[in-house]
C-alpha cells in the first residue's frame, strides 16, 4: 500500500491527475513534488448520536483533513452527505489550498465532512451531531489554526452551533473561528451571495477578453440554489438576458431574458422554479443551450465525456466545484469553449470568508459596498493574473490556474524548510 491509497476516491484521482500533469509541466521539484499530494494532517473520528425518536444510539463518522499549513491557518467548508468520505475530504482540501493561493489568500487548504444525510435530521438532531463533531475537532481548530465554513448539508446555523461549542469550550466569545455564519454572530453581509456575484465578475472580465459586453450577453444557469440564485440576479441587474435556469423541480425558459426579481417571488411560494409564468417549461438539457455563458452551479460532473460534444455556450463559469470531467475538459477546448475553472470562478465564497475572518479578529466593520469592492477587485486581479500565465505558456485557463497555485503553494512549503 503507497501512502496515497489511504486517500483512495475517484475524486482525490482526479485531482493528482491534473496536479501530476501541471507539476510535470512545470518541472517542479521533486523535493516538494510528492510531499503535496498528501495532507499534512488528516483527522478521523467517531461518535454516538441518538435520533429524536429512537433508542439505538448510531456511530457517526466524521473527518477533518489539512492540506498544508505553511502558509497562514487552513480554510475550508464543512459538509455533510451520507457518501463524504476521506478521499473526497482529502482532495476537496487540496483543491482549497489552489483556491486560495490563486486569489492570494493567506490560507492552506482543509476541509470537513460528516458522513450522515442531514435531510431527515430534526433541527435538534443536526445541532447534536454539530455539537459533537465539533468537539471532537477542539485539537485541530482555531482562530489562528483552521477556520471552517459552510458547505454541503451545512448553512449559517451550522456554523453558530459550531461557534458556540467551541467558544464554550475555550471559555470566550471567538467569533472568528467560522466563516458564513449569521450577521448577528458577526458573519459576512455579503457572503451569502458572493460566489454567485463573484462568478459573474469573472465571466465580464472574461467577455472584455473576447470584445463583447455583459449587457448583451445571453446567459444560462444549471442549479439555482445560493451561487445560481446570485449569479442569475447579478446577471439581470447588468442588463444580461438570463434565458434559462433549472433547479431539481424542474427548467422555465424565455428567450428574451426571466425575469429574476419575479422568478425569486416565484420560488418563495412554489418552492422550483418550474411553472414560471414568465417563462416555459423546459424538458432538455439546458447545459445543451445555445447562449454566450453557462454557469453550472450545482453538482459535479454534468458536463462529461456524453455531452462535451453538445456544449453550445462561449464560456462556460464553473459556480460548482468540479462540474466539468477532465475527459470533457479537453473536448470542450478542442472545441473552443473558453472554460473558467472552479479553483477560480467560485473564489468569490472563500474570499468573503476571508474578509468576515479579518473583520472578527481585528474587531472592525466594513460596509457592504466596500466588501463588495473588494471582492470584485480580489477576482477580476485573479482572473487578469490567470490569463497572463494561459497566454505566455500557451494553456488553458484551468491548468494556468492551476500553476499559479501550486508554484505558491510550493514556495511557501520549500521557503520555510525542513523541520527538524
Amino acid at each position: 500500500m503507497t501512502n496515497s491509497d489511504l486517500f483512495e476516491s475517484n475524486m482525490y484521482k482526479e485531482v493528482i491527475k491534473q496536479y501530476d500533469e501541471v507539476t510535470e509541466f512545470i518541472n517542479l521539484d521533486s523535493n516538494i513534488r510528492e510531499r503535496l499530494k498528501l495532507p499534512q494532517r488528516a483527522l478521523t473520528v467517531t461518535f454516538p448520536f441518538r435520533r429524536d425518536e429512537y433508542d439505538e444510539v448510531e456511530t457517526v463518522v466524521g473527518y477533518r483533513v489539512q492540506h498544508v499549513l505553511s502558509m497562514g491557518p487552513t480554510k475550508g467548508g464543512i459538509r455533510y452527505a451520507s457518501n463524504v468520505n476521506l478521499g473526497e475530504v482529502t482532495a476537496l482540501a487540496i483543491l482549497m489550498s489552489w483556491k486560495s493561493a490563486i486569489v492570494g489568500l493567506p490560507y492552506g487548504g482543509a476541509k470537513g465532512g460528516v458522513a450522515i444525510d442531514p435531510t431527515p435530521l430534526s433541527r435538534p438532531e443536526k445541532q447534536r451531531v454539530t455539537r459533537r463533531y465539533t468537539a471532537e475537532l477542539l485539537p485541530l481548530i482555531g482562530v489562528d489554526k483552521d477556520i471552517p465554513g459552510p458547505d454541503l448539508g451545512t448553512d449559517e446555523q451550522t456554523m453558530a452551533w459550531i461557534m458556540d461549542t467551541y467558544s464554550n469550550f475555550v471559555g470566550s466569545p471567538k467569533p472568528g473561528i467560522v466563516t458564513g455564519k449569521p450577521a448577528s454572530l458577526g458573519g459576512s453581509i455579503t457572503r451569502r451571495e458572493a460566489t454567485g456575484r463573484g462568478a459573474v465578475a469573472i465571466a465580464n472580465a472574461a467577455l472584455d477578453k473576447l470584445n463583447m459586453k455583459y449587457q448583451e450577453s445571453t446567459v444560462v444557469i444549471q442549479g439555482f440554489g445560493n451561487v445560481g440564485r446570485y449569479a442569475a440576479l447579478d446577471s439581470y441587474e447588468r442588463g444580461a438576458k438570463v434565458i434559462a435556469v433549472n433547479d431539481l423541480g424542474g427548467a422555465t425558459y424565455n428567450e428574451n431574458g426571466l425575469n429574476i426579481p419575479e422568478l425569486f417571488k416565484h420560488i418563495a411560494k412554489n418552492k422550483s422554479v418550474s411553472n414560471f409564468d414568465g417563462g416555459e417549461n423546459f424538458q432538455d438539457d439546458i447545459l445543451e443551450m445555445q447562449c454566450d455563458i453557462l454557469i453550472p452551479a450545482a453538482i459535479g460532473g454534468v458536463i462529461n465525456s456524453s455531452n462535451a460534444e453538445n456544449i453550445q455556450a462561449k464560456i462556460i463559469v464553473e459556480g460548482a466545484n468540479s462540474p466539468t470531467t477532465l475527459n470533457a475538459d479537453k473536448k470542450l477546448r478542442d472545441n473552443g469553449v473558453i472554460l473558467i475553472p472552479d479553483i477560480l470562478a467560485n473564489a468569490g465564497g472563500v474570499t468573503a470568508s476571508y474578509f468576515e475572518w479579518v473583520q472578527n479578529t481585528q474587531n472592525y466593520l466594513w460596509k457592504e459596498k466596500e466588501l463588495h469592492e473588494r471582492l470584485i477587485d480580489v477576482l477580476t486581479s485573479a482572473f487578469e493574473e490567470v490569463w497572463v500565465i494561459s497566454e505566455k505558456n500557451n494553456t488553458d485557463l484551468r491548468t494556468a490556474a492551476l500553476i499559479k497555485g501550486i508554484k505558491k503553494v510550493a514556495a511557501a512549503k520549500l521557503t520555510r524548510g525542513l523541520f527538524p
